[in-house]
């Protein structure tokens, strides 16, 4: 029960935290954001979490991978086939069926600098709480 918890905690934190961003960058939001940033942030988590001593250059590939793959499949779901048109990428160059391309691969990359670190710091928090239970 308490992974389950950190679980919806982590997805709620990356959630929250990629709609905030959104609105940032574009000035609006879709609900749809929500969930497919907290599907990502909660990934990359563990994906960090298994992987602590990569090096960052990995780490921001691989997390670049692991976004752009979320942002792949949500966006065929979400505006392909429900056509809810939350984002089009179809004007930049490279792009796949106008849901992932390059340019935001590259931006995700950047983007898990900072990431990689707040996961370090939740790992680090997380063990120090668990060693003072014992």
């Amino acid at each position: 029960m308490k992974k389950l918890k950190g679980d919806c905690l982590l997805f709620s934190m990356g959630g929250i935290g990629y709609a905030l961003l959104e609105i940032l960058w574009r000035q609006r939001t879709h609900w749809t954001m929500a969930v497919t940033g907290g599907a990502c942030f909660l990934s990359l988590f563990k994906f960090y979490k298994r992987h602590s001593k990569m090096k960052m250059l990995s780490k921001c590939l691989s997390g670049s991978a692991i976004i752009t793959a979320i942002e792949f499949c949500s966006g065929c779901i979400i505006n392909l086939k429900f056509k809810l048109n939350v984002w089009d990428y179809s004007n930049y160059h490279f792009n796949i069926k106008g849901q992932i391309c390059p340019l935001y691969s590259t931006l995700w990359a950047l983007l898990c600098i900072p990431i990689s670190f707040l996961c370090s710091y939740i790992c680090k928090k997380e063990n120090e709480r668990i060693k003072k239970l014992k």
